[in-house]
C-alpha cells in the first residue's frame, strides 16, 4: 500500500490493538465480524467504492456502515470499519485488503492472549509442508470448480480435534476466499503476521535429520544476532539435503547443505 491507504492501514492497526487489548474483547468473535465484513465489501464492489471514494464525506460513509451493519457485527466491529471508512484509501482494494489482514491479526491476538501463538505458527506452516507434498491435496483446495463450502468441509476434515482452533480458521479462511493468492502466498503472509505480533522475523530451516534442542536455540540466537531480531524457526526435514542445514530469511537464503555443495562442485566440473 502506499500513501494514504499506508496510514489509513496504520491507523487501522492501532485500534485493532487498542481493542485487542482489552480482556472484555473476545478476539476470535471480533475477528469473524471483521470477516463477514471482508467478504462484503469483496462481493460488492460498488458497496466498497462508495466507503473509499475521496469525495464523499468520513461521517457521510460511517453513517452507511453504521446503517448497514449495525446489529449484525458486535459495537467494537462496527466502531473499528466506521473507522476505517471515515479514513482516506489510495484505491478502493485495499480497504479490502486491510480488513482481511486485520481479521487474520485478531485471531492471532487472541492465540496470543491463550498463550498458544507458537503453536499457531508451527501448524500453519506444518500444513503448508502437507499441502505441498500432497499433490492432490492440493489441487483440491485450489480446484475453482469446488465450492467454497465443500473446500471448507474437506479442511475441517482434515483440520477439525487436530490443530487449534485458530490455526483451522485461518487456513479455512485463507482456501475459501483467496483473493488471488496462492496458498503458499497466503501461508507465507499469515506466517509473517504471527511473527510479527511479537515483533521476531521467521526462518525457514531445512536440514537433513531434525535439529536438537541444543541445536534450534544456538541457532536461533545466532540468527537474532545476525538480523538484529528474535527469530521464530520453522523447521523442516528433507533427506535429499543430505547434511548440513539451509536457512531461508524472507527472499534471502543461507545454503550450507552438503547437496548445494555437490550441486556447486559438480557445475565447476562441467563448466
Amino acid at each position: 500500500m502506499n500513501g494514504a491507504s499506508r496510514e489509513a492501514l496504520a491507523t487501522a492497526r492501532e485500534s485493532l490493538d487498542a481493542l485487542t487489548d482489552s480482556t472484555s474483547v473476545d478476539g476470535s468473535a471480533l475477528a469473524e465480524g471483521l470477516a463477514s465484513v471482508t467478504a462484503l465489501l469483496n462481493r460488492e464492489v460498488s458497496l466498497r467504492r462508495v466507503l473509499t471514494d475521496p469525495a464523499q464525506a468520513g461521517e457521510a460513509k460511517a453513517q452507511l456502515v453504521s446503517r448497514l451493519l449495525s446489529g449484525q457485527i458486535s459495537g467494537e466491529t462496527l466502531d473499528l470499519v466506521s473507522g476505517m471508512v471515515r479514513s482516506r484509501w489510495s484505491r478502493s482494494r485495499d480497504l479490502v485488503d486491510a480488513l482481511e489482514e486485520l481479521t487474520a491479526t485478531a485471531d492471532l491476538s487472541s492465540a496470543q492472549h491463550a498463550g498458544v501463538l507458537d503453536d499457531v505458527e508451527d501448524e500453519l506452516f506444518r500444513f503448508g509442508r502437507i499441502a505441498e507434498s500432497h499433490p492432490n491435496l492440493r489441487a483440491a483446495l485450489s480446484d475453482k470448480a469446488a465450492t467454497p463450502s465443500a473446500k471448507a468441509g474437506l479442511l475441517r476434515s482434515l483440520l477439525g480435534g487436530k490443530v487449534n482452533p485458530v490455526t483451522e480458521r485461518l487456513v479455512v479462511r485463507l482456501v475459501t476466499a483467496p483473493r488471488g493468492r496462492s496458498l503458499e502466498q497466503g501461508l507465507d503472509s499469515l506466517s509473517k503476521l504471527a511473527a510479527a505480533r511479537r515483533d521476531r522475523m521467521v526462518a525457514v530451516v531445512t536440514s537433513a535429520v531434525p535439529l536438537t534442542d541444543g541445536q534450534k536455540q544456538r541457532l536461533g540466537g545466532v540468527l537474532a544476532r545476525l538480523y538484529g531480531r528474535e527469530m521464530h524457526l520453522n523447521l523442516d526435514v528433507d533427506p535429499e539435503v543430505l547434511g548440513g542445514i539451509s536457512v531461508r530469511v524472507g527472499d534471502e537464503v543461507i545454503d550450507g547443505t552438503v547437496a548445494s555443495r555437490l550441486d556447486e562442485a559438480t557445475r565447476r566440473m562441467a563448466g
